[in-house]
């Protein structure tokens, strides 16, 4: 097992300049788009996640057999996508973790619509074999908080379909921000789409290709919000971000104005400016719409000593682990906190005794999960070292993740 052992700046003051990675999310859809529209859209500041490279590699290959990794927006994106390219049969799979994802409600509704995508196993997971064909789309409705790849999935191809797509959420939707995400990308590329109560509606018809710029990932720009509400002090300038807010996850500098963070936004970058230490012991968030922040905030209000009310961790369970479970068994491991369920939509994280546990030989476990790894690592901030397994888990959204820890002053080492 290979362990980090990563140890907080020398200097107290955090002040330097960083290059994020562009989106992962922006960039899979515009891949879709793109193969959509037979490769013709030219695409700047594509994402090098690994789960852009694996969607990418496999838009361009013609086996039979296609591995989609870990990645749940790569494998779900080509679910639909696949389904509907006329003439051709293949195999869509993945790692031992994403064939544990359940898959049902997209086979289901992609049935609906005309698909012939079938399970090579257990019914209900990957992976799936799927004959593509001509579409003929039209009406269905979906719980409406089922994951917003699912509903994303289903969008981008819409325009293929003869009739379109009519998608009606029954319920509370989860994630809305990434529906919008995936509504105005359709849009900047010619399609007419409307999103009215919890109906949406797309039009047959073509995608027109243009240029596009890939914004940088938000998600990436939590991790450092995490460290500026943890430093002595620091002003960070975050380059590649705007205030366009076609990402979900730009709340996050919202949510860190609560503890002393103030955000600049400049033309291209943004600058994270610490103004004051936290003074708050309580926070309550709604991660309903950006649930890929969770895991950020959970730990550095558990590192802060602040308790926290939770509410929209019920996507967690499935994603790359169940990161509710993750982050209650790391945080006690470090002797800081608890995260339990109260109710079926409440969690509440609650500071343990007086920390006596020498976190110096404590091992945070990952669970082949990035967030994890990223999430605790600004934590050396407060407990001076901490032990991350598994690092290079990190590849699968931000490949340099541990080279701009290093250039922040961050001491990092290989050890056992």
């Amino acid at each position: 097992m290979s362990v980090f052992s990563i140890q907080k700046p020398v200097l107290s003051n955090i002040e330097i300049a960083i290059q994020l990675n562009g989106s992962k999310s922006i960039s899979n859809r515009v891949l879709i788009i793109d193969a959509i529209c037979q490769h013709q859209i030219p695409i700047e500041n594509l994402s090098n996640a690994d789960d852009t490279v694996f969607l990418q590699r496999i838009l361009q290959s013609n086996e039979s057999v296609l591995d989609a990794g870990a990645g749940g927006t790569t494998f779900r994106f080509l679910t639909a996508f696949l389904a509907t390219q006329e003439g051709r049969e293949c195999v869509l799979t993945g790692s031992e973790r994403m064939q544990q994802r359940p898959i049902r409600i997209l086979v289901d509704a992609l049935r609906q619509l005309g698909a012939d995508i079938s399970y090579e196993n257990q019914d209900g997971f990957p992976p799936l074999r799927i004959r593509g064909k001509k579409i003929k789309g039209g009406k269905i409705s979906l719980p409406a908080d089922t994951s917003s790849q699912y509903i994303t999935a289903l969008l981008l191809i819409a325009p293929t379909l003869e009739e379109g797509l009519e998608l009606e959420l029954i319920g509370t939707i989860v994630s809305v921000p990434y529906i919008k995400m995936t509504l105005k990308m359709m849009e900047y590329f010619g399609v007419t789409t409307s999103f009215i109560d919890n109906k949406i509606v797309v039009k047959s018809g073509n995608y027109q290709p243009r240029p596009f710029f890939v914004e940088c990932d938000w998600s990436a720009a939590s991790y450092f919000y995490s460290i500026a509400v943890l430093a002595s002090s620091a002003k960070i300038e975050l380059q590649g971000l705007t205030n366009q807010q076609i990402q979900g996850d730009s709340v996050i500098a919202s949510i860190a104005s609560n503890f002393g963070i103030e955000t600049i936004y400049n033309e291209k970058s943004i600058e994270l400016i610490k103004k004051h230490h936290n003074t708050i012991t309580s926070f309550s968030y709604d991660f309903l719409e950006c649930p890929d922040l969770a895991q950020t905030v959970v730990a550095f209000c558990a590192a802060s000593k602040v308790e926290m009310h939770c509410n929209g961790l019920q996507t967690l369970r499935i994603k790359e682990t169940d990161r509710i479970s993750a982050l209650d068994v790391e945080l006690r491991k470090l002797g800081l906190a608890t995260l339990t369920e109260v109710d079926v939509n409440h969690w509440h994280l609650q500071q343990l005794p007086e920390n006596t546990i020498d976190t110096k030989n404590v091992t945070i476990a990952t669970y082949e999960d990035h967030r994890m790894a990223m999430s605790f690592a600004p934590l050396a901030l407060s407990l001076g070292t901490i032990r991350i397994a598994e690092p290079n888990v990190v590849t699968k959204s931000y490949p340099l993740f541990w080279e701009d820890l290093k250039k922040m002053g961050f001491v990092i080492a290989t050890t056992l």
